[in-house]
């Protein structure tokens, strides 16, 4: 494929007098984090095994991208995830780069001791605002799972090592159709009371619109400090880059992407890939927001991946760079 020279458009983005204008209004934060969850979340589904030097290659490439938070891997039974299996592997393999946290997912106990064993220093644990969600994705009702964690929380307190909390479903569930927002704002308030430092607010599914995503926000807001929530996107309807934008209309400054719009959900039929890390570090870069990635170091991680999984690339700014 022919590689176009995307120049201070790849380093800076689009800039003009719309962005200067939004940006002097002061309604978006000046700085973003972006939590790349490409390495976990995004090739979790994938049906062939990647082997693990390629999984190691990718993460240390977007360590040098600038990102702070790259989701490494998941300590979850290989029966129910295998290609999570050398999760030990790739935490001994990688090269952790000062100033860059690699969280894993730990769904329990035995998971979190693997990890810190492995030499994890973060860790996240995946809750959902859907009852029938939980049941087929943990087997286990909110509740349940949630009891469950208490234990992660505690090992993790008595070890010093900060937790990331996932709600998934927020803005609607492939089995039981839209969640209430109040819902949503429960769960992810007893998340945060259990200790968790940040929640990521997922739409698993990628139903959601700005106007949901402004409904659910509005609510959670209201039982957790704005500066603890994150956001996390699939990108099924095209929605993601608005609802995105509406989240940072609100305050919340991170945002979850995946590489090359790897992803999806094993439990959810249909549902396509993360919004792409690549478009996010565009649009953010458009309005004069801050993220310390390299746009090109961050497309050729994504042509990495890209050409060792055989496919075509989902991030449109990759795309638009004659980049796979």
């Amino acid at each position: 494929m022919p590689q176009c020279d995307t120049g201070s458009l790849a380093r800076d983005g689009p800039r003009g007098p719309v962005s200067a204008a939004v940006a002097a209004a002061g309604a978006l934060p000046k700085r973003v984090k972006v939590v790349e969850v490409g390495p976990r979340d995004g090739l979790q589904n994938e049906k062939i095994v990647v082997p693990t030097p390629v999984k190691i290659n990718l993460i240390n490439m977007l360590a040098e991208t600038g990102l702070q938070v790259i989701e490494a891997t998941s300590f979850v039974s290989p029966k129910w995830v295998p290609q999570m299996a050398d999760h030990t592997e790739v935490m001994q393999g990688i090269t952790q780069l000062p100033g860059v946290s690699y969280p894993v997912l730990t769904p329990n106990l035995k998971g979190f001791q693997a990890a810190v064993a492995a030499g994890a220093k973060e860790v996240a644990v995946f809750g959902a605002a859907s009852e029938l969600f939980t049941k087929k994705n943990i087997n286990c009702s909110i509740d349940e799972s949630l009891e469950r964690f208490s234990e992660v929380m505690a090992a993790a307190r008595a070890a010093n090592i900060p937790v990331r909390g996932y709600v998934s479903c927020v803005l609607g569930c492939p089995y039981e159709g839209k969640i209430s927002a109040a819902k949503v704002a429960e769960v992810s308030k007893k998340m945060y009371s259990m200790g968790c430092y940040e929640i990521s607010l997922g739409d698993t599914i990628g139903v959601g619109t700005p106007g949901s995503m402004k409904e659910m926000l509005t609510a959670v807001m209201k039982e957790v400090p704005v500066g603890a929530l994150a956001v996390h996107c699939h990108d099924t309807y095209g929605q993601a880059l608005a609802n995105i934008l509406v989240a940072l209309q609100m305050g919340v400054s991170v945002v979850d992407a995946s590489v090359a719009g790897l992803g999806g959900c094993p439990y959810a039929q249909g549902a396509s890939g993360n919004v792409a890390t690549e478009d996010l570090v565009y649009m953010l870069h458009g309005l004069g927001i801050h993220t310390g990635v390299d746009l090109q170091k961050l497309m050729d991680a994504g042509a990495f991946i890209c050409n060792a999984l055989n496919r075509r690339t989902n991030s449109k700014v990759s795309q638009a760079s004659c980049r796979l």
